[in-house]
């Protein structure tokens, strides 16, 4: 018995043609999104060819262990904060050798986390010659948070692309 599978996610389809076309390839660094992001992009038939893999922070200490976030940053910032994003994404980017990367940091909730209301998140993105950050003030439960900073996240990438 085979189960029917879902439509690739349109912004990721266009995401990983455009990097085909470019001849570049992307990583990706996940806290909130907590690998869905790079699922995203995996769910797109040849996106081999272009995504080189991803890490997924959920915690603090992976964030540290993993991307190279100082503890120093973290206490001073906090992980939902756009210097840790812009870290996740500079250091995911270089473990992979890729020539784009993304990095999600949030609160999905329910209720606060660091200080910071469910909802609050930050993406940064790396290219080879550019960086941008873009924060986030979402609302909805747990599932449409998650949802949401990943289509932000596509819609952010593929529009840098796109210019």
């Amino acid at each position: 018995m085979t189960t029917p599978k879902a439509a690739a996610n349109p912004l990721a389809t266009e995401i990983v043609k455009k990097l085909k076309r470019k001849k570049a390839t992307l990583a990706v660094a996940e806290s909130i999104t907590g690998g869905l992001l790079a699922g995203a992009l995996t769910d797109v038939a040849g996106s081999s060819a272009v995504f080189l893999g991803g890490v997924v922070s959920y915690s603090d200490a992976a964030k540290k262990s993993l991307l190279q976030v100082r503890a120093r940053t973290l206490t001073k910032h906090t992980a939902v904060s756009e210097e840790v994003a812009v870290i996740m994404a500079r250091s995911v980017r270089e473990l992979f050798g890729a020539d784009y990367a993304i990095s999600t940091t949030g609160v999905a909730g329910p209720g606060k986390a660091y200080g910071q209301r469910a909802g609050t998140a930050w993406l940064a993105i790396i290219t080879p010659h550019h960086e941008e950050t873009v924060a986030l003030a979402l609302s909805g439960n747990r599932a449409e948070i998650r949802h949401a900073t990943i289509e932000s996240a596509l819609a952010a990438f593929a529009r840098i692309l796109s210019s």
